[in-house]
């Protein structure tokens, strides 16, 4: 396994995350166990969750499985940086949601004991929320941080002004803010070119992209599919208006003799903003096929074909729409 650091922090990651947002729904808790033991052993450290997770209003369903997991002991807490999030609607109250002081310190609390620890390494805010002030937010990290519950704060579908204007209000509360943002990217979405990837480069926060293989779409989405989120009828919408770019890019990456998937999570790991792709597996073995997309180097030329099937957005703002 190969490791990096967190942003600007002297945190050591994997170059993957273990993303578990199947735990629960899609895998049962033995293969949740199994996967991330097997986690473990390839040398995987960084564990994402979110306090929704398990899709069950106020249960937090992923981070009780998780909890259980860690329960068992044997070193399993020390050896992951553990990352879950803050913002989902937990219950039927009117503060059961967003990023006041009120639901910050709340939702902490609630995480911490279903995750069965005493601390998160990283916080992450799931979503902006418009209606409180970062003055509040900052305030009530910052509390969580002197008690020893939380290390890092992360953010995660933040826009490029988002982050600048958060990092401004830390910077005046001489408080180290961001670390992170975790943001949809993959080769058939790469908006946050524009704006949240040079954002993060310039204050210093590890990129952090969910949806690697866009939903399966860039993991052999044209081979039949039975189970999954690839047999959905959104997924094979999104298959039949994007059959020609998957025509090409399935033929290219038959051509080098590679899986789809390895492919397109191999692109993202040549990115040096990116710091580590978040990977969903269901069962073991797709976690294992995973990393052979370390082993994969991107030439030159191939990245340029890569661009012609699957355009981003021309660049960086505003050279990319203006001069």
């Amino acid at each position: 396994m190969q490791y990096t650091r967190l942003g600007r922090t002297g945190l050591s990651v994997s170059r993957f995350c273990l993303g578990t947002m199947n735990f629960g729904p899609e895998s049962s808790e033995a293969d949740s166990f199994k996967i991330m033991d097997r986690a473990l052993e390839l040398g995987i450290n960084f564990f994402d969750t979110a306090d929704v997770y398990g899709w069950q209003k106020g249960e937090g369903v992923t981070e009780q499985i998780i909890g259980r997991w860690l329960a068992q002991g044997g070193g399993r807490r020390e050896q992951i940086v553990l990352g879950t999030k803050v913002y989902g609607d937990m219950g039927e109250g009117p503060n059961d949601r967003g990023l006041s002081a009120y639901h910050i310190r709340r939702a902490c609390e609630e995480s911490l004991q279903r995750l069965q620890t005493d601390h998160i390494d990283l916080y992450q805010m799931h979503h902006i929320d418009r209606n409180t002030p970062w003055d509040e937010i900052w305030q009530a990290m910052e509390q969580l941080v002197r008690e020893g519950k939380v290390l890092y704060v992360g953010s995660s579908n933040f826009a490029g002004w988002h982050i600048a204007s958060a990092q401004c209000a830390a910077a005046e509360r001489d408080f180290l803010g961001l670390v992170s943002e975790q943001s949809l990217y993959n080769l058939s979405a790469r908006t946050v070119e524009l704006e949240v990837v040079p954002a993060c480069r310039a204050h210093g926060l590890g990129l952090i992209p969910w949806s690697p293989l866009g939903g399966g779409l860039l993991a052999g989405a044209l081979q039949k599919a039975t189970e999954g989120r690839r047999a959905s009828e959104r997924a094979q919408k999104a298959v039949a208006e994007r059959r020609a770019q998957l025509e090409a890019y399935e033929a290219l990456c038959q051509e080098l003799g590679e899986k789809p998937a390895d492919v397109a999570l191999a692109w993202l790991l040549h990115n040096p903003d990116v710091t580590a792709p978040i990977v969903g597996p269901r069962t073991p073995d797709q976690l294992e096929g995973s990393v052979r997309a370390m082993e994969i180097e991107l030439s030159d030329d191939l990245l340029a074909r890569l661009d012609e099937i699957w355009p981003g957005p021309g660049g960086e703002a505003p050279e990319a729409y203006a001069w």
